[in-house]
């Protein structure tokens, strides 16, 4: 018989009211960014231009512990939170493994995945501002989506750049960033003097995060009134990703469960970073030890094949220089990758932590992303967006050592959201047209020939 339930449930009451701050308890904090203007460490004021002012004392705050949710933020999270924490109980059983296997499932709200997180907060801080619209980069739609809803919900105008590939393969998704009245731009584009200059340069290029974050600068910059908000990456978002952790961490301990092994999709680390949170906490003070493993796609291989070092966060070289798992500003993923997790770089917060040996990374194609999804999907009856694959290939992987060893871990991953939305991809992958695309290291080095070179560091 089940002794846990399939899904387990906070009330609204036990819903977390404060997000937890990662750099509080690291004992070696990421390399500060560099202002590209100075050569110098950035502060606080340097980010005013591009970012709210709330949120640029939350990107470059290192010591508090703990920040209060604002209550309109709660409210709204209310509408779709706490999320439920499941028991994988029929892949557990196709697998024939002794794994216990739980995931945390973000796609219970119109966006389609935890991206909605980030988007209520840093909407929220933008109106507290009096802002009169703010800009923003999305790379397989899920960001610029739930940014919409949050920006329409709080009547505040935005301009979403999306990768030009993920746009033409997506057109839903334009449809449903206009439901919410934002305007959608694919990028490149000749709207901006940096995207311009990448089409003059590359007339046939698919785009990249990279890109898009240079545009939707740019456009925040020049327009008054305007600021640029960033759905992964950041400081600021892994802290407002910190309730999926602090709401896992909490359905655990109704169960009287601990992860040994927790996995999630790493793109630009902001559903990793959310997830893992309180148990790097815990793993950082000593409290426990579980394993972290991070998943990426071999198309985009950051931590696993990128060089740790200094490099723009954007292809315009427009924004502050961070120290962090890169494959170069100027990379750009193959057309053929399917989904997000196609940035460049890594968060600074979860490259310091991987440099330092806390977590693992693997990384994997994109066919064995997909086989893994539909048998997922058929076990449990979500069909998995792309990215939250990687997490579940990652999971599945472990729970095959857990069948072969006969040690019975606990694993928990991260479902960051649905695929809805991607079934152009689904369809390739079942018609066998799908292709894996792996870069050269010729490729990669010659990439990384073009990392900035900074005085004493690189």
């Amino acid at each position: 018989m089940r002794k846990v339930p399939h899904r387990i449930y906070l009330s609204e009451e036990q819903m977390p009211t404060q997000w937890y701050n990662l750099r509080a308890d690291m004992k070696d904090l990421p390399d500060p960014m560099i202002n590209p203007a100075t050569g110098k460490p950035a502060i606080e004021e340097d980010l005013y231009p591009v970012f709210c002012k709330e949120l640029a004392r939350q990107e470059m705050d290192n010591t508090t512990r703990y920040v209060p949710i604002p209550e309109e933020v709660l409210e709204f999270y209310r509408m779709y939170r706490p999320s439920p924490l499941i028991r994988a109980y029929n892949l557990e059983k196709s697998l024939d493994t002794p794994a216990k296997i739980y995931y945390k499932f973000e796609g219970n709200n119109t966006s389609g995945s935890h991206k909605l997180n980030s988007a209520v907060a840093q909407a929220y801080y933008a109106k507290e501002q009096n802002l009169k619209g703010v800009t923003t980069e999305t790379g397989a739609g899920q960001w610029g989506t739930a940014l919409a809803e949050a920006c329409s919900f709080f009547h505040l105008p935005l301009t979403v750049y999306m990768v030009k590939c993920s746009y033409e393969q997506k057109p839903f998704r334009k449809s449903v960033i206009q439901t919410f009245d934002a305007d959608i731009i694919p990028s490149p584009s000749n709207t901006t003097q940096v995207g311009r200059k990448i089409l003059e340069e590359n007339p046939d290029t698919t785009g990249s995060l990279g890109c898009a974050i240079s545009e939707a600068v740019e456009k925040a910059v020049t327009t008054d009134g305007y600021k640029y908000v960033l759905g992964s990456v950041l400081n600021q978002v892994l802290l407002h990703q910190s309730i999926i952790g602090e709401e896992s961490l909490l359905a655990m301990q109704m169960i009287d469960e601990y992860p040994d092994v927790i996995v999630g999709c790493a793109g630009g680390g902001s559903n990793l970073g959310g997830l893992i949170a309180p148990f790097m906490r815990d793993k950082l003070t000593g409290k426990a030890n579980p394993r972290i493993v991070a998943v990426e796609p071999a198309s985009c291989p950051s931590m696993t094949r990128g060089k740790y070092a200094y490099d723009f966060c954007d292809t315009g070289k427009v924004t502050p220089m961070a120290r962090m798992y890169t494959l170069g500003c100027d990379f750009i993923p193959s057309a053929n990758h399917a989904g997000g997790l196609r940035y460049h770089g890594m968060s600074p917060i979860l490259s310091k932590l991987y440099h330092d040996g806390y977590m693992e990374a693997v990384s994997a194609e994109q066919t064995k992303i997909f086989e893994t999804a539909v048998q997922f999907a058929k076990q449990e009856t979500i069909l998995p967006a792309p990215e939250s694959a990687h997490a579940i290939y990652g999971a599945v992987q472990e729970a095959i050592k857990c069948r072969e060893s006969g040690e019975a871990k606990t694993i928990l991953f991260g479902l960051t959201g649905t695929g809805y939305f991607d079934m152009v991809a689904y369809q390739s992958y079942m018609e066998h047209t799908m292709a894996d695309y792996i870069p050269s290291d010729e490729e990669l080095e010659a990439s990384f020939a073009k990392l900035p070179k900074i005085p004493g560091i690189q």
